[in-house]
Order: C-alpha cells, then structure tokens, then sequence
C-alpha cells in the first residue's frame, strides 16, 4: 500500500518538470518510505491543546520555572513547519505559531537524520514535548519525540515573495491562506459577520429556511441566468438568480418572518463588487412594509459596526460613518440634486428627449419615463452617495415585484442602500395583488422580446400561490460579501471570497 502511494505522487509529479526542490522532497518522502515511516499512513493526532493554548498555558512562566518544572507538563501538537534553522524552527495551526527546538543529544543518529535532512518547510509535524523559554525569553517546545505526518512536496514561497500578485493569491488561495495572516483573518471575520446576521434575525424572531438552487423559471430580480439541464426530466433549470419567489410562497404559506441566507448565480461580469456566485440574505415580514425593512437593515449594520468595535470604515478610498443615522433621498430628487431635471414634471416624451440631450444611450426596451429616470440615477448618482444612503420611490418600469405608490403610480415602494457609490440592499413593500403581478410579468415579457436579456419570466406558480392570498409584506435583499468588504476594509470582492471565479489563465 505504501509503494502504491509513493507511485501515485511519483506519477502525478511527472506531469509537469519538475524542479530540483520538488526532486528532493520526493526523495525525501522515498526515504521515509523505505524506512516504514510513510506520513500518509496517519490517520489522526492525539493533541492535548492547540499552539495558542500552549501560549495561554506557559506564557505565564519564567524561564527558570520551566527550566525546573517543564518536565511535569508533556504536551502533543501539530502543525505545519515553517521555518527551520539548526535546531530550532517553527511550526503554524490555525490559532497560531509555535517555537520548537530539538536536542541532538537526546536522539540516535537515525532519528536526528529524519528531523534534520527528510524534514521540509511546508511539511506536517506532530509534537511530543514540554514547554521551555530560551535565554531571550521566546516560549518553545522541547521535542521529547516528533512524527511527520504529511508531506509537502511542493516548497512554500519564500516569505510570500512568491505570492505577492493578488491574481496568484487568488488562484492559490491555500498557499494564500498559510502565508499571509491578514487574509485568515479576513476570512474569519467574515465567517463571523455571517453568524452575527443570523444571531441579529434570530432575536428578532426570523425563521432560517432553505430554497431551491435549481428553478424551473428565472425570478426574482434582473439578471441574466446560469442554464443547465435536468438529463432524466429532459428539461432546462436555472441556478437561482434570487430567492425571492419560493420565499414568497412561504409567507403564502403562513409563515411570517423568515430569512435565507445562500448562494445566488448570476451569468454576469468580473469586477471589484461583483461575481458571479455571491451570497445573500433575504428576508420577510409579514404585515410589515417599507419602513420596516429601512428600520432592520440599517439597525443591522449598526449592531454589526457595534460588535465589532467599528465606527468609522475605509471603503473604496472613502471614510464611511457607521455611526450616523442613514440618509433618505427619493431617486427622483437625487437626480435633482446633481442635474436640476425634476423628472416628476415630465412625461415619457420628454423624458426621451432630455435623455438624447445628455447622451444617455438607451436600449429599445428603456425609451420609457420609469427606465430613462433609472439611466439618469445610474448616470449621474450612484457613485455620488458615499456616506449611508436609502435612495426609495423606484420606478414602476424597473420594479415588477413592489406595490406602486397611491400617490405616484408611476413609482413603487421600495428603496436601495447605497455606501461608497456602490449598492448593499434592496428593499421592497411588497406586490401582492395577483392580477396587477401577472400584468407586470406580461410587461416584462414585451420587454424580453424588446432586447431586455434579465427580464422577469411570467412566473405562473408564483401567481398561483398569490392567488391564495399573500398578505401585507415588507421584504429586503443585502449583499453579505459587499457587506463583509465594507467591514474588513477590503476593495475587492475576490479578496473575500475564498474561491472566485477566475479568468482564465494565461497559459504563456
């Protein structure tokens, strides 16, 4: 079993040339082999405490106190190696690091031959020892006995000179990940912020549920969809652009506060804020509305600032107040505000006409009033609203799932955060009258064959399970990623996501 082993890697390394340090450790590994010490036959490490509590435990101590009672406190740890010199080196887990030193004195000749020449930098080692400080005080681990327990046949960059490049970090991550301790950091922060969302909906008495990846229809939002197909039921399903829909059809069902927390597909593009799978929450509330939904997200995201002892955040070069109250500007009188077009005076002629007066490029589908004012907030806004911003009355054109306004029916309930000129959430009082929902899907669907590739399809379930009766509801959408970037100080999407997706690679 162990040659079987050791001729796998010797294949799988023969796939590409190999360089002279890979040449090594493979014959390093050939040797332990031979001398019936192959790492890969581990299956588990008894540790008696991670290399952070090691620190917890005899830290405290002297170095005469453990020279004179070391011996009493034997430990077992494990980790990665990552450096070595002479004698010493030192060893990294996920909590932390560790100093180790071997006493040659103390092992045969054969036993010191494995510690010194078959063991590499990148290689797993367990640790059977007692605690010590050397003269200048740095707590250390006495080897009593050590096992290699994996091998890295491949050697890590040198101090991370290696992985500088944040393409290589990110088609790399895991080297990423045992080098550079402010992206584990990042990382569990996130895993973190995660958790305080789900804490924070709990509290307010959300329910966690779960929806379907796979759709038979694409809903929801405006997005072009990911298309795969279902070989037994000879049918096209999409990867959910959103989970709005099922989430809906929940509340029909009577539930009346849940929350999801996934993955959402969109066939989109690459940039700093968007990749093609992302994470989401959305949740609703039933007999809620609009106002409700501003009031979650925005005590959200000061409970997590809160928690995280954040007041002020640098995001995309901007410092952003987390500690204020957000702002409330309708999207008509932001428009205002940067142009002086009041487009509540204007109908959909003039509306075009203004827009071919500022070069506002329009598809077939956007020469109407509600799509021209959307191109114009685009245009002309977005990337002005940098402190917290609640931009509300959408048009009816651009927003097929809200109620309209009673006294602007042109307009709908619903409003989008904006922070840093890039948006965090998306908020609606919802639609739920069946026949004006089957007439926006209509509208939608003259729109897809207009030229509009993310228009909403006519969702017949969805109308059904309205038709039951969805009551008065208020429903939100937030970025979990950009909300992570925004926390952790981080520009870019990919370097909060331990596996984006990638161009290809250049192959020269």
């Amino acid at each position: 079993m162990q040659e079987n082993n050791v001729n796998q890697v010797n294949e799988s390394l023969l796939d590409e040339k190999m360089n002279d340090q890979q040449q090594i450790r493979l014959n390093h590994l050939n040797e332990l082999t031979s001398l019936g010490l192959n790492p890969y036959d581990v299956t588990r490490v008894d540790r008696t405490c991670t290399l952070r509590q090691f620190h917890e435990k005899y830290e405290k101590f002297s170095h005469d106190e453990l020279h004179e009672n070391g011996i009493k406190y034997q430990e077992i740890v494990a980790g990665k190696v990552m450096i070595t010199r002479q004698t010493f080196g030192v060893i990294q887990d996920f909590s932390g690091r560790l100093q180790f030193y071997i006493n040659k004195k103390e092992f045969s000749p054969e036993k010191f031959h494995i510690f010194k020449s078959l063991l590499d930098i990148g290689d797993y080692i367990e640790i059977h020892g007692y605690p010590m400080k050397t003269m200048t005080g740095e707590l250390t681990i006495r080897i009593e006995e050590f096992k290699i327990i994996a091998k890295s046949l491949r050697p890590l960059p040198e101090k991370f000179h290696g992985l500088v490049n944040e393409e290589l970090k990110v088609r790399n991550r895991y080297i990423d990940l045992i080098m550079n301790e402010d992206t584990r950091k990042r990382f569990i922060m996130r895993s973190k912020i995660i958790s305080q969302i789900r804490n924070y909906m709990e509290k307010l008495g959300y329910l966690e549920v779960e929806t379907p990846i796979l759709q038979e229809s694409i809903g929801g939002a405006s997005a072009r969809p990911f298309i795969t197909k279902h070989n037994t039921l000879n049918r096209n399903l999409y990867l959910r652009i959103a989970t709005e829909l099922p989430l809906k059809k929940i509340i029909v069902g009577q539930f009346e506060k849940i929350f999801e927390i996934g993955r959402i597909f969109r066939n989109e593009g690459i940039d700093p804020v968007h990749n093609p799978e992302f994470t989401s929450m959305e949740a609703y509330c039933a007999y809620s509305d609009l106002n409700d939904m501003q009031s979650l997200c925005e005590g959200l995201i000061h409970d997590l600032a809160k928690l995280n002892n954040i007041n002020v955040v640098k995001f995309r070069d901007y410092e952003i107040d987390l500690t204020k109250p957000f702002r409330t500007i309708s999207m008509i009188d932001a428009i205002k505000e940067q142009t002086n077009i009041d487009f509540k005076l204007l109908n959909d002629e003039q509306a075009i006409q203004i827009a071919n007066e500022y070069h506002i490029q329009m598809q077939n589908h956007e020469r109407t009033w509600g799509h021209i004012v959307s191109l114009f907030f685009e245009t002309f806004c977005e990337n002005k609203l940098i402190q917290p911003t609640f931009v509300i009355d959408h048009p009816l054109d651009i927003t097929p799932l809200a109620k309209k306004k009673k006294d602007d029916q042109r307009l709908t309930y619903r409003f989008e955060l904006f922070i840093g000129g890039k948006e965090f959430a998306n908020a609606y009082s919802e639609l739920n009258d069946p026949i004006d929902q089957k007439q926006r899907f209509e509208a939608q669907t003259k729109e897809k064959d207009l030229g509009n590739s993310e228009a909403n399809e006519n969702d017949k379930d969805f109308i059904k399970a309205m038709e039951y009766a969805l009551p008065p509801t208020g429903g939100i959408g937030i970025g979990i990623d950009r909300l992570v970037m925004l926390l952790t100080e981080t520009d870019s999407i990919r370097q909060i996501l331990f596996f984006p997706t990638n161009k290809e690679a250049n192959k020269n």
